[in-house]
């Protein structure tokens, strides 16, 4: 797992050489909101749902990790499973949260907050689980060890851990799963290399890349619109917008790398971007156009998620180079 704490992103050598093309950039007409912590000096926030509503994960006032919804400017305390971490991954429109925990017995196993109550989504025959992605109708994805310890992507629903395969070499991991039962993720092929996926009705659809050996399918809209990263050649991997079997490199902000994390139904995709100046920015793309985001007063911020309302999610470093769960919100003028 990365510690830029994307969940979990696998490093990968990049090749291939492409031209490509920069986008247009806007200035930042959003607020930027520091969610605080649960008494730490760090908090992450992961996702957020049309009602405002945002989980993540915080460290706490004894310097442990735990997962959180944020609502009405209030962070509570989700809990684990006994073990000293969990984290929230993903929230519906209901206010079910799915997201992974360490047991008492040291093991991350995938979990599921619904009403106040933490369960235990199980695995696939391993010891390890972790859930990335629900959906309105309480369908869980993420990834599992099984029996032969590969890390596999699965299904979970009406209590039931189904393994989805890969694309045909040994692992896979599922991130996102929209209102249709769509799934988004990425799986080793047979080739050994690393590639997007689309999962549908039992299918798993190699998306291809831009260029490279790598693509990473992240984010997932209803329409069926992917987004991720992918590599162009051995030292450049952009974020990536797929839509209708078509894969479009969406630029940076003036820097080398680039990678997407969420879209809306809309099509407005968010993720972050080397800027020309160095640091790393979060950004909103919307009509080909890429908009600088901003920071809570550091150098670096990171956008994760999107909501139907165009709120944005994510983390931001402030003056003190802490980095604190953050929220970007359109600022409206009036005539």
């Amino acid at each position: 797992m990365q510690a830029k704490l994307k969940t979990i992103v696998l490093a990968i050598i990049m090749i291939s050489t492409l031209m490509i093309s920069q986008p247009v950039f806007a200035a930042t007409p959003y607020s930027v909101v520091d969610l605080g912590t649960l008494g730490g000096s760090f908090s992450f926030a992961q996702d957020v749902n049309d009602r405002g509503q945002v989980t993540g994960y915080s460290s706490n006032a004894s310097g442990e990790f735990h997962a959180f919804l944020w609502e009405n400017s209030s962070m509570t305390d989700l809990g684990t499973l006994g073990g000293s971490f969990s984290f929230g991954a993903a929230l519906n429109a209901r206010g079910q949260i799915a997201g992974f925990s360490i047991t008492s017995a040291g093991d991350q196993h995938a979990v599921l907050w619904n009403k106040g109550l933490m369960s235990d989504l199980g695995t696939l025959g391993g010891n390890f689980s972790s859930a990335l992605g629900i959906n309105a109708r309480g369908q869980i994805v993420g990834f599992s060890t099984n029996l032969s310890n590969n890390n596999r992507a699965f299904l979970w629903e009406n209590g039931t851990m189904r393994d989805l395969g890969t694309l045909g070499g040994a692992f896979s991991l599922a991130s996102n799963i929209n209102a249709g039962g769509q799934i988004a993720g990425w799986s080793e092929t047979a080739l050994g290399e690393v590639h997007a996926f689309l999962w549908d009705k039992g299918v798993m659809t190699d998306l291809g890349t831009l260029g490279g050996p790598t693509s990473i399918g992240s984010g997932l809209n209803a329409p069926g619109m992917l987004v991720g990263e992918s590599d162009l050649n051995n030292v450049v991997r952009h974020a990536f917008l797929w839509a209708r079997g078509t894969m479009s490199d969406l630029g940076t902000l003036g820097g080398v790398n680039s990678s997407a994390s969420g879209i809306n139904a809309a099509g407005q995709v968010v993720g972050d971007s080397d800027t020309a100046s160095g640091g790393r920015h979060a950004f909103v793309w919307e009509d080909g156009t890429l908009t600088d985001l901003g920071t809570l007063g550091g150098s670096n911020s990171f956008a994760l998620a999107i909501n139907a309302n165009g709120t944005i999610v994510g983390l931001s470093s402030n003056s003190s180079s802490e980095f604190h769960a953050t929220l970007w919100k359109k600022i409206v003028s009036y005539p």
